[in-house]
């Protein structure tokens, strides 16, 4: 039987929450035994987001296959088992380079290239891909209806309607219906305006995902119902919450997933979600509070971090704790003086993740020395490792002036330097050690322990690796290679023995991690800094009770 798709769009403004809602109404498919499939179109001219800066595009993506996508694709994998590819995300920029490489190989036989029908009918074939051997595809196209960037998508999805038919597709769109604070109101004039808009391209939405701060009253979704030409009850209110992973819930209370049952025919069993109550159930009901630090080069662009912020709550979830997440600006600890120590000193645990460039480096190296030195809990994910041995060579091996080669290209020790395959290699898109790579984990390690294997796939993105000229000395002074390479050229895992939890990885565990399947490497992290933060605290209340009955020392002092 061929798929059948949703198309879900977006009005009024951008960051409505399309992508959270094309990964929970897959959730939902998914809890009544359908296997489906999540796409995006993005509808900019870059060929990938790999070059594009963190603080206008945020996450980079990567999938088992090496592709550099959009951080929604993060919230597919996340709130489904969908396994995505590069076959996942399409922009603009990606699909006409296929286009024009066709028309110069003379795949066109002469005839003039058009948006109609030769960019739709490239984008169509896209979608079928994606469609094989799953009972529903999700498609989600992105920016907002009205936007010449999105048309050719918009035009593409109007004729798989004409195409397919009703019972084979349904259109999905998010909207937003605010509340005026002067007027004390929900004004759905942005919702009435958008599903025109979209009316005037061809396509009738038949579910409208209506974002707001608040339950829509009865008579509120009859206007819009009857405005907006859809069902009353096809009229949802995507409501705010506090916790993304209570979205399949609301949309289940709401009935999302029978309405698109219904409008596409399909017959499915009741719906099991006890899992995710179980998890949104811990996430409002936590025995404690864990507090991490990370110390980031994006920090004032959470969403450069968005795969990182959601493992930890994983992770903290695991433990049924309340992650308290702080973030501190790496060049902000560069003061020279001891005040970081401040920043510092109240976090269970510490982590400094991936980025690319010198811009807060020294301000890393400062908060990694410190966890190091006070036994503080630590986590290193890419970059974070390169400066955990930068560190280590400096501070402890001796090597003063030990850094990367892509922070300073003539330092006599390159403890870090670029991957040898992309010396002499210049160009950014797409050239570094990228996607899904094997790594052998070394018996008797905190690494083994976490992962209870000897080998395990982790996901890369990263052009410069540790400098094995320097592995001895490192080693003889107490750094533990943890992981490498099945054929050992690259290093993936370093930690110290001597330290109660400190750990580093090359790769993006991240990326792989979900609300009900917490990455290892997260869950431990997240039970070390919840147990150093216990143990602090006893100590603090053991000294303030010695001081109490003893305050006559204390005079003297």
């Amino acid at each position: 039987m061929p798929a059948k798709y949703i198309f879900v769009t977006g009005g009024v403004v951008s960051s409505l929450g399309k992508g959270l809602a094309a990964a929970s109404i897959g959730c939902l498919l998914e809890s009544r035994g359908l296997k489906v499939n999540i796409m995006k179109f993005d509808p900019y001219l870059n060929v990938d987001p790999g070059t594009m800066s963190p603080f206008q595009h945020g996450e980079v993506f990567v999938t088992d296959d090496g592709a550099e996508t959009d951080l929604d694709l993060g919230h597919y994998e996340r709130f489904t088992h969908a396994k995505l590819s590069r076959d996942n995300n399409w922009t603009t920029g990606r699909l006409y380079e296929q286009i024009i490489a066709k028309e110069r190989r003379g795949d066109y036989l002469g005839k003039t290239v058009q948006v109609i029908p030769h960019v739709t009918n490239e984008i169509k074939a896209a979608m079928k891909k994606v469609a094989q051997d799953v009972d529903v595809a999700i498609v989600e196209v992105g920016g907002t209806v009205g936007d010449i960037e999105s048309l050719p998508f918009m035009e593409a999805i109007r004729q798989m309607r004409q195409e397919l038919g009703r019972d084979h597709t349904t259109f999905v769109h998010v909207t937003l219906v605010p509340f005026i604070a002067a007027a004390q109101e929900l004004k759905t004039k942005p919702t009435q305006h958008s599903v025109k808009e979209l009316l005037s391209i061809g396509i009738q939405p038949d579910i409208l995902l209506c974002r707001t701060d608040r339950f829509l009253a009865k008579d509120l979704k009859s206007k819009i119902a009857l405005f907006c030409n859809v069902e009353e009850e096809a009229v949802i209110t995507a409501k705010d919450v506090a916790s993304i992973y209570e979205v399949p819930l609301n949309f289940a209370h709401e009935g999302v997933d029978t309405l698109v049952l219904k409008y596409l025919g399909i017959e499915a069993p009741n719906r099991d979600l006890s899992k995710w109550e179980d998890i949104v159930h811990r996430s409002y009901n936590p025995k404690d509070t864990v507090t991490i630090g990370i110390v980031g080069k994006y920090v004032e662009y959470e969403d450069s971090y968005k795969s990182l912020k959601e493992a930890l709550v994983h992770g903290a979830l695991a433990h049924n704790l309340k992650l308290q997440l702080n973030w501190i600006e790496a060049e902000g600890l560069e003061t020279g003086d001891k005040s970081y120590e401040s920043q510092l000193e109240d976090y269970d645990g510490i982590l400094v993740p991936g980025g690319f460039g010198k811009r807060g480096i020294e301000g890393m190296l400062i908060a990694i020395r410190y966890a190091r030195e006070n036994k503080v809990p630590y986590f290193g994910i890419c970059l974070g490792m390169q400066t955990a041995c930068v560190e280590f060579a400096r501070n402890v091996v001796g090597l003063a002036e030990a850094n990367s080669s892509e922070f300073d290209p003539a330092t006599p020790h390159r403890v870090i330097y670029k991957l040898r395959e992309l010396r002499g290699v210049e160009e950014l898109g797409g050239t570094m050690r990228l996607g899904a790579w094997t790594c052998k984990i070394e018996p008797n390690t905190l690494a083994h322990n976490i992962y209870g294997a000897l080998e395990v796939s982790e996901r890369h993105r990263h052009r410069y690796e540790f400098n094995r000229e320097y592995e001895e000395p490192m080693t003889a002074a107490g750094l533990r290679i943890s992981g490498s390479t099945p054929d050992g050229t690259y290093v993936e895992m370093i930690e110290l023995p001597e330290h109660p939890h400190f750990i580093a990885c090359q790769f993006h565990p991240e990326f792989k991690s979900k609300p009900l399947e917490p990455h290892p490497l997260f869950r431990t992290f997240i039970g070390a800094a919840y147990e150093y933060g216990q143990k602090r605290q006893t100590e603090k209340e053991s000294t303030a009770v010695e001081m109490f009955h003893r305050p006559e020392k204390v005079g003297r002092r």
